[in-house]
């Protein structure tokens, strides 16, 4: 059931001469795209393949910011981990100091 002139099998290949896509009168009015320009194509197809060559670039410094968001998060978990241990230390240092001196004043 694939007639010439279908999504399947488009009489053209070039976007040119294909007739625009029409809004199917099941969706909402609004909801689609609007009609595109075919003047600047070669433009927008200049700057896709720009943009295409770029993507890698882009992904790369996504995951590069990505792990030095993480390597500062580990940075600050091993602070907050470390203050914690020397606020254990210190009050444990108090109590044998306040016990000592219990223990003087005892005497």
């Amino acid at each position: 059931m694939n007639a010439p002139g279908t999504i399947d099998h488009p009489l053209t290949h070039d976007p040119q001469k294909q007739a625009p896509m029409q809004p199917s009168p099941r969706e909402p009015q609004g909801s689609a795209t609007p009609d595109v320009n075919t003047t600047g194509a070669n433009d927008s197809r200049q700057n896709r393949t720009r943009e295409m060559q770029l993507i890698p670039e882009a992904l790369a410094r996504a995951h590069m910011e990505n792990r030095l968001r993480e390597a500062e998060d580990g940075r600050r978990v091993a602070r907050v981990v470390t203050a914690r241990r020397m606020q254990r230390r210190a009050e444990r240092a108090s109590l044998r100091a306040r016990r000592a001196l219990a223990m003087a004043v005892m005497h």
